[in-house]
């Protein structure tokens, strides 16, 4: 019992890191994690966003939250396409049923610039003809612990 005590106090005093998910707060943490082939879990709170929708920015953004893991991703340094900037780009479909469109496979891509800018794209695509139900647009930034921002991403032990 003593050891079990000791080996638990000597964790806490060193600062061994917890096993809970931790905040990634910029794009290089972001990056070098998926980089080095660590998990990362994006959570977008989309009421903190700028939607755009039919080629106008809504006045009300939904209170509603979504996220996906960047399983597969690629990054694009500056240049490599045309790009003056470095960006991730990641995207997750999944087939659902939604209450209004019935089932749909929602279909979610995330672009993650360097500048800590973030572009969400959420659609609904009819699962048998691909047709687009629902686009919409979201844009924010990377949260850096204010929780004040749309978009969070984590690194999962």
């Amino acid at each position: 019992m003593k050891r079990i005590l000791l080996i638990a106090f000597l964790a806490v005093s060193l600062g061994l890191p917890a096993s809970g998910p931790v905040q990634l707060k910029s794009f290089q943490s972001i990056l070098d994690g998926l980089t080095r082939g660590a998990s990362v879990r994006a959570v977008f709170h989309y009421a903190r966003c700028r939607m755009i929708q039919d080629n106008k920015e809504a006045e009300k953004v939904p209170d509603a939250i979504g996220g996906m893991t960047l399983d597969t991703f690629e990054y694009f340094a500056p240049g490599s396409v045309g790009n003056k900037e470095g960006f991730i780009a990641s995207s997750h479909g999944v087939l659902i049923s939604h209450p209004r469109y019935g089932y749909v496979l929602n279909h979610v891509k995330v672009r993650i610039h360097a500048d800590g800018k973030v572009r969400i794209i959420a659609r609904y695509l009819d699962p048998r003809s691909l047709e687009v139900r629902m686009d919409e647009s979201f844009y924010t930034r990377i949260d850096t612990g204010s929780h004040t921002t749309g978009a969070e991403f984590f690194r999962i032990p």
